[in-house]
């Protein structure tokens, strides 16, 4: 078994500001999408099976504002908005697939527990 390392009080903030982050619901849905290759809001919205436009609206602000999301907005007629994942997005999915298998490994052990 791993040794624990001690976690001092800001550490420990630090980490639960940035678990709830990714644990909101829909971010990582979001963000999943956002690697798959979605940029426009609405094939976001076609790969995020029951999200509703407010929500993702405001989803895709949140993340924005985390620096995980970059926004761009082009002038044309009509104006065309695109999203793309920044490097600190592609870092948190990236940062997830470990929790992802751990997991499944875990609902594995469950299901042969029963």
């Amino acid at each position: 078994m791993e040794e624990i390392v001690h976690i001092d009080e800001e550490e420990c903030r630090r980490f639960q500001a940035s678990a709830e982050l990714a644990g909101r619901k829909w971010n990582a849905a979001i963000l999943l999408a956002g690697a798959r290759g979605a940029r426009r809001f609405s094939e976001y919205h076609a790969l995020i099976d029951g999200i509703s436009d407010r929500l993702l609206s405001a989803r895709l602000k949140e993340l924005e504002r985390e620096g995980l999301v970059v926004r761009d907005v082009q002038p044309t007629t009509p104006v065309t908005i695109s999203y793309a994942l920044t490097e600190s997005g592609h870092r948190l999915i990236s940062l997830l697939h470990p929790l992802v298998n751990w997991s499944r490994a875990h609902d594995a052990r469950e299901t042969v527990a029963r």
